[in-house]
């Protein structure tokens, strides 16, 4: 009798090994590999006889779209990370930290679909219905017409979802629960998680329902599995926070159908959770105007802007190394922020424990903060406060010059929005807005400055009309 054959699959990257390994040679973990049955599920070896295939009705490319492409949902945040709503047909997967409230999102969301007449189905591998039913009490979604159903198996939840009317939205949490007759292995393994949401896929493409997958996330922050995952589905959104600050925040890294770099915010509270229409209000709530080491950046999340306070405490080290701290920010742009600062404008912080930190537990992208990080570096060492009223942004290049960004008005008017009546920005910016009630100064240089925060001469300028 033949030996069974079996193979060896990497759970963290989905590299096939012929034998068991402590460390993947694929992404370079250790113990992640598993053995698992290559005759079952996706990517099964040629033990089984080709299947004949069938034909594929063809149609132009050009024709009428008997349905609105789009479902949005009400919620203004969610609508703007996904580009303006659910497109139908599509896949999308949510991940997030456990408890960061990815549940909650979906439960809000399912119940506001459901008041505007759609058919909605939330299928919970984790919890029971009952559990789910206590959510929906507490967040006042109890009274919609949502489906419930606690199953884990995927060819019981595809025959369930396909009995009757066809659901406009159906919501799988989660992914790493799942279970498929075809797959000889144990759930949450990489032939389940693969098996489970191409089946998933397949369902949503054939009938036209969207599909929320709702995905765990590794101690990377990396939504667990094969990084295939993210590749099969139309979007990607990730549900970020910090456990000890009540925002949340919604970011969009992959979309088929929309943009990739919306943000939408939210407020957690004891009755879910709430949009923030402004979140600049919210990260510059708790200001200190006063406290030397703080700038006001004016920064983009998308189409949207967004002022955030960054934080600098530059100290004199007892260490032989100096210590780099950062939350918030990129370290190894802080590495450069602070190259350029001693080579080209003579600041000297070899001797100083630098510390940087991004107010409210957000997190900066972009490298138009590089000129409110140097001013805050630089206030700390002086300790001499910046203006209250004054927001700063601005690319720093390694020979010190100070590169234009994009979107100069929308910062400017955001600013002007919040009571800032003055910035510090790039020289030749090419859409300074016209008419403008602000003042602003436009540096061309690093060192330029670093001289005026150094001798207190930073003030607000007389205004300056563009042309």
């Amino acid at each position: 009798m033949a030996k069974a054959k079996t193979q060896f699959v990497c759970q963290n990257c989905g590299t096939v090994h012929s034998r068991w390994a402590g460390k993947c040679d694929g992404c370079g973990e250790w113990n992640t590999i598993v053995e698992e049955d290559p005759m079952g599920g996706i990517g099964s070896g040629p033990g089984k006889a080709p299947k004949k295939g069938r034909t594929v009705a063809l149609t132009a490319l050009s024709g009428e779209i008997e349905e609105a492409p789009r479902i949005p949902t009400g919620m203004g945040e969610l609508d703007r990370a996904t580009g303006g709503g659910f497109v139908r047909g599509s896949a999308v997967l949510i991940g997030g930290d456990p408890g960061i409230g990815k549940s909650t999102l979906l439960m809000q969301a399912a119940a506001a679909l459901s008041r505007r007449g759609h058919r909605v189905i939330y299928v919970s591998g984790e919890e029971a219905v009952a559990q789910v039913r206590l959510r929906a009490q507490r967040l006042g979604a109890a009274d919609t017409d949502v489906l419930l159903a606690a199953e884990t198996n995927v060819e019981d939840i595809l025959a369930t979802i396909s009995e009757g009317k066809r659901p406009d939205l159906v919501i799988i949490d989660s992914i790493q629960t799942l279970w498929s007759d075809t797959a000889d292995s144990a759930p949450g393994t990489v032939t389940q998680v693969r098996t489970g949401v191409q089946a998933m896929i397949r369902y949503a493409k054939q009938t036209g329902a969207t599909m929320v997958l709702v995905g765990h996330v590794t101690k990377e922050g990396q939504i667990a599995g094969p990084r295939v995952v993210e590749h099969m589905v139309d979007a990607v959104l990730y549900f970020e926070g910090d456990r000890g600050h009540h925002y949340r925040i919604l970011r969009t890294v992959k979309n088929r159908f929309g943009p990739t770099d919306e943000i939408g915010v939210f407020e957690m509270s004891d009755k879910g959770l709430r949009e923030v229409a402004n979140p600049s209000e919210l990260f510059l709530g708790e200001r200190n105007e006063k406290a030397p080491g703080a700038a006001v950046f004016a920064g983009m999340e998308g189409t949207r802007p967004v002022l955030v306070e960054v934080q600098a405490l530059v100290a004199a080290t007892s260490l032989g190394t100096p210590r780099r701290a950062v939350v918030g920010w990129d370290s190894s742009r802080l590495a450069m922020i602070l190259a350029v600062l001693e080579a080209h404008c003579g600041v000297r912080l070899g001797q100083h424990d630098v510390y940087l930190n991004v107010a409210g537990g957000y997190r900066i992208r972009e490298p138009a903060a590089d000129m409110a990080i140097a001013s805050a570096l630089v206030s700390s060492l002086a300790g001499l406060a910046l203006p209250a009223d004054c927001v700063y942004f601005g690319e720093v290049s390694l020979s010190g010059a100070v590169r234009p960004v994009a979107h100069t008005a929308q910062r400017l008017k955001e600013a002007e929005k919040l009571g800032f009546s003055a910035a510090v920005l790039p020289a030749a910016s090419p859409d300074l807005p016209k008419g403008s009630k602000g003042k602003w100064r436009e540096v061309d240089s690093l060192p330029d400055l670093v001289a005026r925060i150094a001798g207190s001469r930073l003030k607000a300028p007389a205004d300056q009309e563009d042309g």
